[in-house]
């Protein structure tokens, strides 16, 4: 049975009841509960650490343990009940475990407060969910390792403005996109390690004066260290806010990729196909074939960049040191992980099943005068200086584009209109594929850098 409002735990000082309104207002139960297992681990680890202290007896030690280990196996099959009056995830445990084994149960919160608590109890779930996300990540790397490989040399158009610019291949942009998710994972990591510090002992602000050990709280937690200020480490949120911010960075990245996904499919660019399995149709026309997964993901991102905002406006007014504000760090932070998750797993199961379209590539490649600074270059080995090279050839564009052809159309009085020391050699150099190949260094498109790089790029996923 649930305490009535006038008996909370902190009640001793009041004597009226909490509004009803009140009480809902402030309750955060509502999704704060999937921190249980974390709070539960939390409190194993205190209860060890209180009884290694000589603050609480071995059996008293055990009672609270085995009480804990049963109320985990009950959230775990989804037969707890959560209570508003009991306000939080903490409260609700705490109330449980007294229920169940009685006065010693109220032992526990001995030298801990629920600032210290739940601080412990968000990086506890942060790292996990980190954990998790780092693993998905490897494998949507992964992925684009393989295609990249697969298609190292497939010709296509590069772009700038949108607008045809050289000629690359597929594989080469694919890297790109490796390039930008290889600096989110190195992101994460480095926040992983910044959330990995044990705010446990630092109680309400001020630490307690029980002999606790936070050292060993802190290896029984599997934390690297234990927070220096007592202030800081119940009010610190900049964890939250750089995981999010990680977070907003690979989601852009994700929109990024989606962008160009969404252009490929089309059929004014036709370059890949998305498996039936990532895309919807039309309620009306029976036509269509709508790539939903990438869109929607492309959506998700202003999500994600908008919870960035919240947590970064719910810490600019605080004053040291736990203000209730911070309840609202939670769902911003849950809903956040729980997006990059599932746009992670979306990725993770299209990339591997894109279909590249070689030939509308290389046909799409061949158009838009792509070689055209190949051609400027060709006049610089001649002697001719850059500049002066750079308008011979925009001279030349413009003559194909009045006759509706591309360079290697023009005869060669055509170039050498333009100027004599022009040969036979020019058709070469507007080649494609010799293009992509002359780009033959580190960082380079060439398919021989391009799977250089994928052994590279293999490399740094296994560091």
């Amino acid at each position: 049975m649930d305490k009535p409002s006038n008996e909370k735990p902190w009640g001793g000082r009041f004597t009226g009841t909490t509004d009803a309104f009140v009480e809902a207002f402030t309750a955060s139960v509502s999704f704060d509960h999937r921190l249980y297992a974390h709070d539960i681990a939390g409190s194993i680890a205190h209860a060890t650490m209180l009884s290694a202290s000589g603050i609480l007896s071995a059996e008293e030690c055990a009672q609270i343990v085995e009480g804990l280990t049963a109320i985990k196996a009950e959230c775990d099959a989804g037969r707890f009940v959560w209570s508003i009056a009991l306000e939080d995830v903490h409260m609700n445990i705490e109330h449980a475990l007294v229920n169940r084994i009685g006065e010693v149960g109220k032992k526990l919160h001995t030298a801990r407060s629920r600032n210290d608590q739940v601080a412990t109890d968000i990086r506890l779930f942060l790292r996990a969910e980190i954990d998790v996300l780092l693993a998905s990540l490897k494998r949507l790397l992964t992925a684009l390792v393989d295609l990249a490989e697969r298609e190292a040399a497939t010709v296509m158009p590069g772009f700038t403005h949108l607008q045809t610019a050289q000629p690359i291949t597929f594989g080469h942009h694919v890297l790109a996109w490796f390039e930008m998710l290889l600096r989110d994972r190195d992101r994460l990591r480095e926040v992983r390690q910044r959330v990995n510090v044990l705010p446990l002992g630092a109680g309400a602000l001020a630490g307690t004066t029980f002999p606790i050990q936070r050292e060993l709280s802190a290896k029984l937690l599997g934390f690297d260290c234990v927070a220096e200020n007592s202030l800081d480490a119940v009010s610190d949120r900049d964890f939250a806010i750089e995981f999010c911010a990680a977070a907003a960075l690979m989601m852009v990245h994700f929109s990024r990729m989606s962008e160009e996904l969404v252009l490929w499919n089309s059929q004014q660019f036709g370059f890949v196909d998305l498996d039936d399995r990532f895309c919807t149709g039309s309620s009306m026309m029976p036509q269509k074939k709508n790539p939903d997964v990438p869109e929607l993901v492309r959506g998700k991102s202003g999500r994600v960049v908008g919870h960035l905002m919240a947590l970064i406006t719910l810490m600019k007014g605080q004053p040291l040191a736990y203000n209730k504000d911070n309840q609202e760090d939670k769902e911003p932070l849950f809903d956040t992980v729980d997006t990059l998750a599932a746009c992670l797993r979306a990725f993770g199961d299209l990339i591997p099943s894109l279909q590249v379209r070689r030939d509308r590539l290389r046909a799409a490649a061949g158009t838009g005068f792509t070689t055209a600074t190949d051609f400027a270059d060709y006049l610089v080995r001649l002697g001719i200086p850059f500049r002066d090279a750079h308008a011979i050839v925009g001279a030349a564009v413009r003559l194909a584009v009045a006759r509706e052809c591309g360079l290697e159309a023009l005869h060669l009085a055509d170039f050498q209109g333009l100027h004599l020391a022009i040969t036979e050699e020019i058709y070469s150099v507007l080649e494609v594929d010799r293009a992509v190949a002359a780009r033959n260094h580190v960082g380079g498109t060439a398919p021989a850098q391009v799977r250089a790089a994928c052994q590279r790029a293999r490399g740094r996923l296994a560091s």
